[in-house]
């Protein structure tokens, strides 16, 4: 019976998980907590090189420190007999690179898959870590579907400098046109990649497919894909947008952020919240119009009533004043010295009655009626 190979003294090795270019992954026994483990063990060629060692360091340093629900979780990480080591959480070990190999992805399992990438570089980039090998082998699947992103062993700190000045490190179908040029990497860089990986989802191909590294280099640098809309007229606008946008040459035409990305994903909401006031807007518009009216008009009647109201009041007060001056009663006369007053009139002297005053012109006869008739002003014995 073999011996199992035990790592640390506590890591027991099993079968292989998958190969890399740098470094292989084992299924692995943590002994310690009895749980399943993956374990990833540098190539012997490559544990004697300095720069090889380094990057593998700063994949479990980088991993380590980002505890997220898309980020393959590092447990441990040690050296075996001069062989570093990586211990991380056994997954079902399956890729989005095995999910794609069936065909083109549906438009909904493409978006949740980008938005899950995105949510884990955000997380990274944040912390000041870019992953720079953004691509489907390292996109791991749960046994749900969920996403885990993997492999950050040519990570490097956002600040830091390149492990090794002009090299070109990644897969290259994945790698914007100024990391085929060899310019440092930055934050849009790993973008681009994303939009690769959802240009290949929904297609079921590489937007530039040239196996030749020559070739493609050149493609990458000068070449523009077929457009996504007339490849896949059914996805939705929006989301070849993003894609599109995401795998531009010039990359100030790209994402400034991977949560900028995020965001631009599901515009519906956004559009939805801006309709409501426009719908709205036009129905508080006539009530203004219509008290705008109301005040001018109401002065006009105001006016009109009370100048009715004055004329009839000032008829009234004219008709109730002559009445008054010919039905009274005729009284004493008093002796008058000075002629501030007039004298009432007098039985027995009615030459010294002052003749009736005239009607005040606002009076018209035809409008209060025939006036009633005089009587007793006259010359007595007439």
């Amino acid at each position: 019976m073999r011996t199992p190979e035990i790592l640390g003294g506590r890591y027991e090795l099993r079968g292989i998980l998958g190969r890399g270019g740098m470094a292989e992954v084992r299924d692995g026994w943590d002994t310690r907590l009895d749980r399943p483990v993956a374990v990833k063990l540098l190539h012997p060629a490559f544990s004697v090189q300095a720069d090889s060692r380094l990057r593998f360091e700063t994949e479990a340093r980088a991993a380590a420190g980002l505890n997220h629900p898309h980020i393959v979780a590092v447990h441990d990480s040690g050296d075996h007999d001069g062989t570093p080591f990586i211990v991380m959480e056994r997954l079902s070990g399956r890729t989005l690179a095995d999910e794609l190999m069936g065909g083109p992805l549906p438009e909904a399992r493409v978006r949740a898959v980008v938005d899950d990438v995105l949510s884990a570089l955000a997380a990274a980039h944040a912390a000041g870590i870019l992953h720079r090998d953004v691509k489907p082998g390292n996109v791991l699947l749960t046994a749900t579907g969920d996403v885990k992103v993997a492999d950050f062993g040519i990570a490097k700190s956002a600040e830091s400098p390149a492990t090794m000045t002009g090299q070109v490190v990644g897969t290259m179908a994945y790698l914007s046109a100024d990391r085929v040029a060899g310019r440092p990497a930055t934050v849009a860089d790993d973008l681009y990649a994303v939009g690769v990986i959802g240009y290949e989802a929904l297609t079921g191909h590489k937007p530039f497919p040239q196996e030749n590294l020559v070739a493609l280099a050149r493609a990458i640098a000068e070449d523009t894909p077929p457009p996504l809309s007339m490849l896949r007229p059914d996805v939705d606008p929006a989301l070849v947008s993003v894609i599109e946008r995401a795998m531009a040459r010039d990359p100030r035409w790209r994402f400034p952020s991977a949560e900028a990305m995020r965001a631009a994903l599901y515009p519906v909401p956004q559009s939805n919240s801006v309709r409501p006031p426009t719908m709205v807007m036009p129905e508080p518009l006539p009530p203004p119009t219509t008290m705008a009216v109301t005040p001018a008009a109401a002065p006009n009647r105001n006016r009109r009533i009370l100048f009715v109201a004055a004329a009839l009041f000032a008829i009234a007060l004219a008709a109730v004043l002559i009445l008054f001056e010919t039905t009274s009663p005729p009284s004493a006369p008093k002796p008058a010295t000075t002629g501030t007053s007039l004298p009432a009139p007098s039985p027995s002297s009615s030459s010294a009655i002052p003749p009736p005053p005239p009607a005040p012109p606002p009076v018209q006869i035809d409008q209060g009626g025939p006036p009633p008739k005089k009587k007793g002003h006259g010359k007595k014995g007439d």
